[in-house]
């Protein structure tokens, strides 16, 4: 029998309290206050879903772990480590640039980075075929030494590197598929060539003056990097000629024996942070080709770590359609509520501007990967 998809989730995960404010603005400015941007309500929203649905009866529910600081201190400076735990001591304040630490929010921190290393315990003991990580705060923009964009500990990258040292593999790709560059993650990794990092991500939006296709990591890490900046208003099609046109010509390459995905549902048609035009359908094929690679070149070993995603009612329909296609069932969720809303809009037009963006990338990266020579020429 086919071993279950798991989930893997945490009340906790929902106090972690980012306060009031509008969108990324803290208050008391020209704008009264509402909920910030990143609120647990999108991420409480999907679970609530999946309960809805009943579809959570086909997933193997996965207790996260909290990591210890050692593990943390793996991929983050000590120092910024204390600075996020003596702030959550206190009464919060802000970690880096727009990391906003609540009381206690170390602790959660913890368990998120831990809810991304269970599921790596678990796809790598062949409990689970593959695993969404419903975790929060999101990590893929914290750097080594501080953090970032709503996030304090990089989920992702330290899942990787715990994989590394529990297992012993040598090749995990990361793909970052959040609206937003995986500035952090890309900052770990960079000159590291047992880590592929691949980020799908609208170009020119967060963090500024990040995420060029020309950042293709340095030493021996150099080619292991692969930006893939997207124009404004790609859709369905945009995404999935990207991924079949670079993402997965060096997947087959690099051969990864663990893949391990950023899962920001942030490129959604009604993100307010992000103006590009995914639907909850277009993150179902998504999912469904990533898992494909991941059949193909690792035993279909899959983790999915949630990341962004700020419309609260539009980002749980989209998560889950991936979650649907991790399993191969459908939920009795047979339509997008939104549909109508949507009709009309290019969501699967690849552009113009779409696919020579892609392109681009094919160009530069064929210096470095043979497949994107044939796919490109051939």
């Amino acid at each position: 029998m086919e071993s279950k998809t798991g989930f893997i989730s945490h009340e906790s995960y929902f106090w972690h309290d980012t306060g009031n404010g509008a969108l990324s603005l803290p208050p008391g400015g020209w704008i009264e206050a509402d909920e910030h941007g990143e609120s647990p309500k999108s991420k409480r929203r999907i679970k609530n879903l999946l309960e809805r649905s009943e579809f959570i009866e086909n997933l193997q529910i996965i207790k996260p772990k909290a990591a210890d600081r050692e593990e943390i201190e793996k991929i983050h400076e000590p120092s910024y480590v204390e600075k996020v735990k003596n702030l959550s001591d206190a009464n919060g304040g802000d970690a880096g640039l727009a990391a906003l630490v609540g009381r206690g929010s170390y602790e959660i921190a913890l368990l998120s980075a831990g809810g991304t290393m269970a599921g790596v315990d678990s796809v790598m003991k062949g409990e689970v075929q593959n695993v969404y990580a419903l975790t929060r705060p999101p990590g893929h923009h914290a750097e080594k030494d501080q953090g970032m964009g709503f996030c304090l500990f990089n989920n992702v990258a330290i899942a990787a590197n715990y994989a590394r040292e529990k297992y012993g593999l040598k090749r995990i790709m990361i793909l970052d598929w959040d609206v937003h560059h995986g500035n952090g993650t890309e900052n770990i990794f960079y000159n590291d060539p047992e880590v592929l990092f691949i980020s799908l991500h609208q170009e020119l939006n967060f963090p500024p003056n990040r995420g060029f296709i020309e950042h293709t990591g340095t030493q021996e890490g150099e080619g292991y990097n692969v930006n893939i900046p997207l124009p404004a208003g790609t859709g369905n099609a945009g995404y999935k000629y990207a991924l079949e046109k670079v993402v997965a010509p060096i997947a087959e390459e690099f051969k990864p024996e663990l893949i391990i995905v950023s899962a920001g549902q942030d490129a959604n048609v009604f993100d307010p942070l992000a103006r590009m035009m995914v639907t909850a359908e277009g993150f179902g094929e998504i999912a469904s080709l990533v898992k494909g690679m991941a059949e193909t070149l690792c035993e279909g070993r899959l983790v999915v770590s949630h990341e962004g995603g700020y419309s609260a009612a539009y980002v749980p329909f989209c998560s889950l359609r991936i979650i649907e296609s991790l399993t191969g069932l459908k939920s009795k969720v047979t339509a997008d509520p939104y549909q109508e809303v949507m009709e009309g809009l290019p969501v699967n037009i690849l552009k113009n501007d779409q696919k020579a963006a892609v392109d681009e990338v094919i160009e530069l990266q064929s210096k470095y990967w043979n497949n994107l020579k044939v796919n490109h020429y051939g």
